[in-house]
């Protein structure tokens, strides 16, 4: 089985830790976001992606080019202008004769894609599209569906009040190729808004999956900081640990003062060096090559690769991007700290 990814988008909302990276690329627990969403078709049988991308596609092909070893072949398609969520579909059309799925890549959730798929299946459908419940579904695109499971109206951001369902549109679906054929060439097409609303009018069947429990788009800044506290809190779960039941994870080799202090939920990357009279935690993602100095705090934040802070720092509620310095006695909260800029974050 194979897999497209769109991970074409600029990720506009998310400035600025998509200033220099890729939304899909975007770390989640130090790890990219898209690396993660492909480990988790491992258990699928899926033998190949296709990644969709436009902005700072060399990215994206670099960084598997040098961090993969195993796992489904990867194929590049890029765009050279952004297509839509349709476009870029179509425009991959070629690698695509069967059953397929396909993932926006700035999602996080919990998703069964063998029950999705099975699904798919046992309702003949020649689209599924994977939904979730949300309690403010006038800022999606929601679905309706019938007593049978399958869709029966596509509303886009109906107002607040004039809900017909509080199921949306979960940006996870199973295609049979056909339906490639039915998507326009050479232009900027909305899968969401043009092309499931032709399909339910033409008759096709498009199935609706209401499984899973946990999902998230990492749209924001505000919502990126969230998917770490629910991953802290239990709510979501990465397969490398559980922080309900292990409250300290460390991803490799770590240099601890014996004099520091760790307050769980703390994830550890790779080669950190920590000072003495440090305190890290509670709720502290810590990049691989991060380097502290004496009698700092950092508690409440995402630290991503290779940041250094001197002595004497404090930082809360914050987002640190990678390769940040940040100097002796300098104190940050509720701000995400970029090498270019500071950006005050609403949590």
């Amino acid at each position: 089985m194979k897999a497209l990814f769109l991970a074409g988008g600029k990720g506009t909302r998310l400035r600025p830790l998509t200033d220099h990276l890729p939304k899909p690329m975007v770390p989640v627990m130090g790890r990219p976001l898209l690396e993660r969403s492909i480990e988790e078709l491992q258990d699928c049988d899926v033998n190949e992606v296709v990644f969709s991308t436009c902005y700072r596609a060399d990215d994206i092909q670099k960084y598997f080019s040098l961090n993969r070893e195993q796992g489904p072949r990867i194929q590049y398609v890029c765009e050279d202008m952004p297509l839509g969520t349709g476009g870029a579909i179509k425009n991959c059309a070629d690698y695509f004769d069967d059953t397929f799925l396909i993932f926006n890549s700035d999602i996080v959730s919990n998703l069964d894609l063998k029950d999705l798929i099975r699904f798919h299946k046992a309702k003949h459908a020649d689209v599924t599209i994977a939904a979730t419940r949300v309690p403010n579904p006038s800022s999606y695109g929601v679905i309706e569906y019938d007593e049978f499971g399958f869709a029966t109206s596509f509303t886009e951001k109906p107002k607040p009040g004039e809900e017909k369902s509080d199921y949306i549109n979960a940006g996870i679906y199973v295609f049979e190729p056909k339906i490639l054929d039915l998507i326009p060439s050479k232009r900027v097409v909305s899968i969401e808004k043009e092309i499931f609303p032709a399909l339910l009018k033409n008759g096709y069947k498009i199935a609706v999956y209401r499984g899973g429990s946990y999902w998230i788009d990492i749209g924001t800044p505000e919502k990126y900081v969230r998917v770490h506290a629910d991953i802290f809190s239990g709510l979501c779960r990465v397969p490398e640990n559980n922080f309900m039941t292990n409250h300290v994870f460390a991803g490799g080799k770590a240099e601890i003062h014996g004099t520091a202090k760790i307050i769980g939920p703390v994830w550890f990357g790779e080669n950190v060096r920590i000072g003495a009279n440090v305190t890290i935690g509670p709720n502290v993602v810590v990049g691989s090559g991060f380097q502290s100095g004496r009698g700092c705090v950092v508690s409440n934040s995402i630290l991503w690769n290779d940041v250094s802070i001197g002595s004497g720092v404090s930082i809360d509620k914050s987002v640190i991007t990678a390769g940040c310095h940040i100097g002796s006695g300098i104190q940050c909260a509720n701000t995400i700290y970029s090498q270019e800029s500071k950006r005050h974050l609403v949590i």
